[in-house]
C-alpha cells in the first residue's frame, strides 16, 4: 500500500499545487492520506444475500493487496434492492460522500458516470460496455470509468446449444426479460437471434417490475419448453418466483449465475463472477495508487462455469447424460 507522506515534503507538494492552481492530480491513497482520513470506496450493488460470496471475494482480494476494510481503507454499501431507479440516488450519495472509487455493476454505470466525471468507476458486470455507451473502446475506455465485461450477448447462442443438449426436441424458447432494463433488452434481441438461428419459435415473456412476472407466466399458457433468463437485478431479486412459476410450467430455465440454480433453475452458464469481483479489486489496487481509470483497459471473463440442479431435472422428468454431467463445473442436487 502507499507509504504515509513526510510533514515537510506534504507542505512543499502543497506549496506546488499552489502555484500551479491545483492542475496536479496526485495519487488519490495519497491525498487520502495527506486529509487524514481513509480512502473511501462506494459499492453499490443489488441485492446482500445474492451478492454475498461476490463481496467477499472482493474484499478477499483487496486484502491480499493490503487494503484492509476499516484499517486502511473504507467501504459504504449501499443496495439497490433490485430497483433500477435508485442507482441516479446512490450515485448523487457517493459524489456527496466524496468517495475516491466507485463500484458498480453493468446496469448501474451509466447512471454512475452521469453523476460525476471525476470520480473513478469500475464496473464489474457490464453486458456491452462499448454499445451501451459506458467505454470509448475496451483497449481504451477513456474518461473516468474502466472494469469487467461480461460479453454476455456473446454467449447466448451457447446457452441455448446447452439447452438443446439436455432437451434435443427443444422448438419453442421462452426469455423472461426487464425491457426497462437496457442490458437486458440487449441480450433479449441477441437471444431471439440465436434461437432463429437454432429455428426456435420465441415467444418473449416482457416485465418491468415484479408484479408483472406472475401474469406473463399465464399468458404464456403451454407455449414454450424451455426458458431463458435475461439478467438484471430484477429477474436476479424474482429468481425464486421466476423459478417456481417455471417449474410449474414445467420449463426447463437455463440463467446467468449459480444462485439462480440454487434457487431451483435446471442450469445456468455464463462467467465466474467471485472471479470478477477478485479482478475488480485489483482496479482499485491500481487507481488508488494513482492510475487513470481511462488507460486502464476492460477486461473480459477468462473462467466460465456450467452449474446443474439435479434436483430440478428429476421433478421436469428429464434424464441428464452422463457425459453433459461431467462437463459440469458443478452439481446441485
Amino acid at each position: 500500500m502507499p507509504c504515509p507522506v513526510a510533514s515537510g515534503d506534504t507542505m512543499r507538494r502543497r506549496d506546488f499545487i499552489s502555484l500551479t492552481g491545483g492542475a496536479v492530480a496526485w495519487p488519490l491513497a495519497a491525498r487520502a492520506q495527506t486529509a487524514g482520513k481513509l480512502p473511501i470506496i462506494g459499492f453499490l450493488g443489488t441485492d446482500p444475500a445474492a451478492w454475498s460470496q461476490w463481496t467477499a471475494a472482493f474484499v478477499g482480494r483487496l486484502r491480499e493487496l493490503g487494503w484492509i476494510e476499516g484499517r486502511t481503507i473504507s467501504i459504504e454499501y449501499r443496495w439497490s434492492e433490485g430497483r433500477s431507479e435508485r442507482y441516479t440516488e446512490i450515485a448523487a450519495e457517493f459524489v456527496r460522500l466524496k468517495v475516491d472509487v466507485i463500484i458498480a455493476p453493468g446496469g448501474s454505470a451509466l447512471a454512475t458516470k452521469q453523476a460525476t466525471s471525476v470520480i473513478p468507476i469500475v464496473f464489474t458486470m457490464a453486458i456491452d460496455p462499448v454499445s451501451s455507451g459506458l467505454v470509448e473502446s475496451l483497449a481504451r475506455p477513456g474518461g473516468n470509468i474502466t472494469g469487467l465485461s461480461l460479453q454476455s450477448t456473446d454467449i447466448a447462442g451457447k446457452r441455448l446449444e446447452l439447452l438443446r443438449d439436455v432437451l434435443p426436441g427443444l422448438h419453442r424458447l421462452a426469455i423472461i426479460a426487464n425491457v426497462s432494463y437496457p442490458a437486458a433488452e440487449l441480450e433479449m434481441r441477441q437471444v431471439q437471434a440465436a434461437a432463429r438461428a437454432l429455428g426456435l419459435d420465441v415467444a418473449v415473456l416482457e416485465v418491468r417490475r415484479a408484479s408483472d412476472i406472475g401474469p406473463a407466466f399465464e399468458a404464456l399458457k403451454d407455449h414454450a419448453e424451455a426458458l431463458y433468463v435475461a439478467p438484471d437485478p430484477l429477474t436476479v431479486n424474482s429468481r425464486t418466483q421466476i423459478n417456481t412459476l417455471a417449474l410449474g410450467a414445467r420449463l426447463a430455465t437455463i440463467s446467468f449465475t449459480r444462485e439462480y440454480v440454487q434457487a431451483g433453475a435446471l442450469m445456468s452458464y455464463g462467467p465466474n463472477y467471485p472471479d470478477l469481483f477478485r479482478r475488480a479489486a485489483d482496479y482499485v489496487d491500481k487507481i488508488l495508487k494513482g492510475a487513470k481509470p481511462g488507460d486502464l483497459p476492460v477486461e473480459q471473463p477468462t473462467k466460465f462455469e456450467l452449474i446443474i440442479n439435479l434436483t430440478t431435472a428429476r421433478a421436469l422428468g428429464l434424464k441428464i447424460p452422463e457425459s453433459f454431467l461431467l462437463r459440469a463445473d458443478e452439481v446441485v442436487e
